[in-house]
C-alpha cells in the first residue's frame, strides 16, 4: 500500500458508528459484537478506531482480538486518557486533545489493553495540531520509541486543511488520513502531493455522510446545514447515475482517485456494508461519467485547491 509494507482492502471500515448515541444508531453490545465479526467476514481488512470513539475499542477487543491476524488495525492518539468510555459526549462538542509525549504513550497503552492486542498496525495522531506543536511536545519521539519497541507498526496523522499543507513532506508520518468525497474535492491536490512524497493516503467522509441519499440526516463535518446536498443538486449528478445509487457514484467515483490507498466507509448495517463492498468491486466510474461529474462539480463551487491548496469550492477548511 503506498510506499509503505502495510496491506489493506481498498475500502476500510471506520469504526466511529460503533460509538452510539448522539453520534450514531443504537446497538447492543451483542449486536455490534456479530457486526463487527461481519466485517472481518466480508475480506474488509483495515479497521480505523480511535480512543475519542468511546466504547469502540473495547467492543472491537470483544469481538475480534482472537482474529488478530486477519485484519489491520489502525486507531488514534493524543486524545483525551482515563476517561469513562461509555461517557456519551454531545454531538457536536470537540473531544479534548493534548500533543505530549506523555499522552501519547499513555494513549497507546490504554488503546493496546481495550483492543486486547500488543501492537496496532497505524496510530494516527488526532485533533488536527500544528507541525509545531506536536514536535515541541515531544509526540514525535514518543512515536518512534514507541514504534521501536514494537507498539506501533506505522505513525500518522489525521488532519484536514489548512494545517495539513505541513505534514506533506514530513519523514515521521508514513500514512495521512483525509476528508474526501465528490462533494468535498478541497484536499485533493494535496492528496496527490501526499502520495508523491510516499506516503500512503486514507480517505474518510467517501459518501458524504450519506448526502446523495434520500432524508439524510448528518452533515460531514465542516459544512453547512445542506451544503454538500446543495451541490450534489447544482451539478444535476442525478443524471449522471445511469442505474448507480448514489452511495454507490461517490465510492465509485473515490476509488477513480489513483492516489487514494483506503477509503473508508462507516456503517452499522450489514447489509449497507456489503453494498459498499460490492460497488467498490466494480471499480472506478467510468472515465466519460467521471470527467463530466468533475466539469459539472467544478461549475457547482466544487473542486481542488487551488495554488497551494487555496480555495476549491465549499468547505475549504476541511
Amino acid at each position: 500500500m503506498g510506499g509503505v509494507d502495510l496491506p489493506a482492502s481498498r475500502i476500510g471500515y471506520g469504526a466511529m458508528e460503533l460509538a452510539g448515541p448522539p453520534k450514531a444508531r443504537d446497538l447492543t453490545e451483542a449486536e455490534a459484537v456479530r457486526f463487527i465479526n461481519q466485517v472481518v467476514d466480508s475480506g474488509v481488512t483495515y479497521i480505523d478506531t480511535s480512543i475519542d470513539y468511546g466504547r469502540c475499542e473495547i467492543l472491537i477487543g470483544k469481538a475480534i482480538s482472537h482474529r488478530r491476524a486477519e485484519y489491520l488495525l489502525a486507531s488514534k492518539c493524543a486524545c483525551e486518557v482515563g476517561i469513562d468510555p461509555y461517557h456519551v459526549k454531545g454531538a457536536d462538542k470537540h473531544e479534548k486533545h493534548t500533543y505530549s509525549g506523555e499522552n501519547v504513550i499513555a494513549g497507546v497503552e490504554q488503546s493496546l489493553s481495550r483492543l486486547k492486542t500488543d501492537h496496532l498496525d497505524l496510530v494516527q495522531v488526532h485533533g488536527n495540531p500544528t507541525r509545531k506543536e506536536l514536535e515541541d511536545g515531544g509526540v514525535i519521539d514518543a512515536l518512534l520509541k514507541l514504534k521501536k519497541d514494537g507498539k506501533i507498526r506505522e505513525a500518522g496523522i489525521s488532519t484536514r486543511l489548512p494545517l495539513l499543507a505541513e505534514f506533506v513532506d514530513v519523514d515521521y508520518f508514513s500514512v495521512v488520513q483525509v476528508p474526501y468525497s465528490a462533494l468535498q474535492r478541497t484536499n485533493e491536490d494535496a492528496i496527490a502531493d501526499l502520495r508523491a512524497a510516499g506516503k500512503v493516503v486514507v480517505t474518510r467522509g467517501v459518501t458524504g455522510r450519506g448526502a446523495p441519499a434520500k432524508g439524510w440526516a448528518t452533515r460531514p463535518i465542516g459544512t453547512a446545514e445542506g451544503e454538500v446536498r446543495d451541490v450534489w443538486e447544482r451539478a444535476k449528478l442525478d443524471e449522471l447515475l445511469d442505474g448507480m445509487s448514489g452511495i454507490e457514484f461517490m465510492i465509485r467515483f473515490a476509488l477513480a482517485n489513483p492516489n487514494i490507498d483506503v477509503a473508508l466507509v462507516a456503517t452499522t448495517n450489514h447489509e449497507h456494508l456489503l453494498a459498499d463492498i460490492a460497488y467498490a468491486a466494480k471499480g472506478p466510474l467510468p472515465q466519460s461519467t467521471l470527467e463530466e461529474a468533475k466539469r459539472r462539480l467544478l461549475a457547482a463551487g466544487c473542486g481542488p485547491g487551488l495554488g497551494k491548496y487555496k480555495g476549491g469550492g465549499p468547505s475549504a477548511v476541511l
